[in-house]
């Protein structure tokens, strides 16, 4: 198995990189999708949350509101590592649940981790080793524009969300690749497909 964590600020254009190297016979685990599974309801994640912040970020069908959450954990530090402290160590298990899978299914599979607060998560004991970090990368201005033409939100809260992440210099200078996502959709997955080509052909499926 070839690991490579990828990762890149809100909005960044980590998730078109995350696609094109799919469907270039990557298997990719999404950090997203397994930090939405571990606090699922009925789970001791969820449970944990509830402890904490109170039933006003718990909907009414026992889910979690990530709305509500959301609110707090973009506007209070203390909120945020108290929430990463429950959440984290669960999305670590569980991801290299899924790593041991792939590689079951096949020992050369490339295996990409979608992870967007690497630099937050890696700074805790026992985290995953790469063998490659790549970083996709957009100016803050790049990304808050994205937030409120795209995903809806206003200026103030694009840009709170932004500051609740790792900086720019941070990702960069753990990066083995740098990924520019500034251009065009297009340029950015050529990227993608010159990564993907540069990978030792061992490594590659179909190489």
């Amino acid at each position: 198995m070839y690991l490579i964590g990828l990762t890149g600020g809100i909005a960044s254009g980590k998730s078109v990189v995350a696609k094109r190297l799919a469907e270039l016979g990557a298997t990719v685990v999404d950090a997203d999708q397994v930090a939405r599974d571990v606090v699922a309801p009925g789970t001791p994640g969820l449970a944990a949350i509830a402890r904490r912040f109170g039933s006003r970020v718990v909907a009414a069908d026992g889910s979690l509101d990530r709305t509500s959450l959301g609110k707090l954990i973009f506007t209070d530090p203390d909120a945020r590592l108290a929430l990463n402290a429950i959440t984290h160590p669960a999305i670590r298990r569980r991801s290299a649940e899924l790593f041991v899978d792939a590689e079951c299914a096949d020992p050369h599979a490339v295996v990409i981790y979608d992870v967007p607060l690497l630099i937050e998560a890696s700074a805790e004991p026992g985290y995953h080793k790469f063998d490659l970090v790549v970083v996709v990368d957009a100016s803050s201005e790049t990304r808050l524009v994205r937030l409120v033409q795209l995903r809806g939100h206003t200026r103030e809260e694009a840009q709170q969300r932004l500051n609740s992440q790792a900086t720019d210099s941070e990702r960069l200078a753990i990066a083995d690749v740098v990924i520019d996502s500034n251009g065009t959709v297009e340029e950015t997955i050529a990227q993608a497909e010159a990564l993907w080509n540069g990978l030792p052909g061992s490594t590659r499926p179909g190489a």
